[in-house]
């Protein structure tokens, strides 16, 4: 009987750090598995980690990852997306969607995606 308690205990050990990986890392999003939602930006600017965040004039902030190191220019962004309504991708996580943002666009243009579907 101990051993079976044993192999529970280590299986539990291994799986919970892979629950909560998968829950909080976004990998490859698809665009099935993303909320999408309507934001007017008010305000954008280089983050840490080369990131590039967005504020919407409801308050709640948006980012793209690594985006300078993507080659997304602050002043070409400026240009094309301050205070226009943007149409987000954000992945939605057990939590909810996240704030990351996978597939921005203005109207019809898309100025940044992750997908490759």
């Amino acid at each position: 009987m101990k051993i079976s308690i044993k192999k529970f205990v280590i299986l539990i050990i291994v799986v919970t750090p892979l629950f909560f990986y998968k829950s909080f890392v976004i990998h490859n999003p698809k665009s099935s598995e993303c909320k999408i939602i309507c934001s007017k930006i008010i305000e954008l600017r280089e983050g840490p980690t080369f990131d590039i965040q967005f504020k919407g004039d409801d308050g709640k902030s948006f980012y793209i990852n690594r985006g300078i190191e993507s080659g997304l220019n602050l002043d070409t962004l400026n240009a094309k997306v301050l205070n226009k309504t943007v149409t987000l991708h954000l992945p939605k996580m057990i939590y909810g969607p996240s704030k990351h943002i996978a597939q921005l666009a203005v109207e019809d243009q898309i100025i940044y995606s992750e997908f490759k579907d």
